[in-house]
This record gives structure tokens, C-alpha cells and sequence, in this order.
């Protein structure tokens, strides 16, 4: 099976120490270790996050922002994060939201995500410091933040799917099993 991981289980993506794997669309994701070892996710965790799409499947880790205080602090004031983690922003409403970066001190990408689980916009590499408001383009109830550049590198577009354990169950188009 090592030879041809590849041709099995689809495209792998280097994370830092894991590499993400694009299984059959339908199939469980799974996570390869350095040494070669496949532990298969499980689904719908608090700190997990799940996207897919023709370009292949990965899984962040993240932290959640689900309350004002939360959300205002985001990723500020930190000089690093690894290429598998990321922070999920939840709102209490479905409406336009907008994002800077004062105080981030990092390259970020943002993804804009429908109240349904599908990210409708990607905004690539916002600079550090900057005040310049970003946009979600239309009403969003999630925002995913990870690694400045990553989602271009992956392939990550507009459409993805997200899975999480804050999406409505009852409009998410990747729903939880319960």
C-alpha cells in the first residue's frame, strides 16, 4: 500500500508533520503520519475543521471564536502557526461581515463561509497590520482563518465544502452524521 498512496487514496497535501489525503469523495478522510501510519479522523469535532472539493479533502485544527470577545481578539499578537491549524469564526447571524488584520501579525488566508458550509469567497494573504477592512462580499455565518497563501497552494476555491460541528445541521450541504 506505501508505494502507491497516491493512486489509492488521491492527492496528498504536506501540513507540517501530516500529510492530508483526498479519499474517494464519500470516504472517510484520513491522516497520514511521517512514518507512514493512517489514522482515520473523526468526524465533527469541536477542533476540527473539514473542507473538500475537486481539488482534494484536508483537516485544520482549529480554534473556535464564537463569542464577541472571542472573535475581536482572533489571531492577534501571534508570530506563528502551523500550516495544519486555523481558527473557525462562528456568528450568532447569518449577515456581511468584515475583517482586518491590526495587531495580526501573520499572512492570512481568510475563507467566507455560507450559512450552509460553503465557502462562497476566499480572500488570499491579507498583510499583517493592516486596518484595511476585508470584506466578506455577501452574508456569511463562518470564517475560516488559515495560513497566508495555503488555500491557493491546495487549491482550496470558492464553492468548497466545510464541515464542522457549529454548522446548521439543518442547511449544511456536508452535514455531521449523527
Amino acid at each position: 500500500m506505501h508505494g502507491d498512496r497516491s493512486v489509492r487514496l488521491g492527492k496528498c497535501f504536506d501540513l507540517g508533520s501530516l500529510l492530508m489525503i483526498n479519499p474517494l469523495r464519500g470516504a472517510a478522510v484520513a491522516m497520514v503520519t511521517l512514518s507512514g501510519t493512517v489514522v482515520f479522523a473523526q468526524d465533527c469535532r469541536e477542533d476540527a475543521v473539514f473542507l473538500r472539493g475537486d481539488w482534494g479533502q484536508a483537516r485544520f485544527s482549529v480554534e473556535v471564536a464564537d463569542d464577541a470577545q472571542e472573535r475581536a481578539v482572533g489571531l492577534m499578537n501571534r508570530d506563528q502557526m502551523s500550516s495544519s491549524a486555523g481558527m473557525l469564526f462562528v456568528f450568532e447571524q447569518t449577515e456581511p461581515v468584515s475583517f482586518w488584520m491590526e495587531n495580526t501579525l501573520i499572512p492570512l488566508d481568510m475563507l467566507f463561509i455560507a450559512e450552509n458550509g460553503v465557502v462562497s469567497r476566499i480572500h488570499s494573504n491579507a498583510q499583517p497590520l493592516d486596518r484595511t477592512p476585508i470584506p466578506s462580499g455577501s452574508p456569511v455565518r463562518y470564517v475560516l482563518e488559515i495560513k497566508g497563501g495555503l488555500a491557493e497552494r491546495m487549491g482550496i476555491v470558492a464553492g468548497s465544502e466545510v464541515q464542522h460541528s457549529s454548522i446548521l445541521k439543518e442547511v449544511a450541504v456536508w452535514p455531521c452524521d449523527p
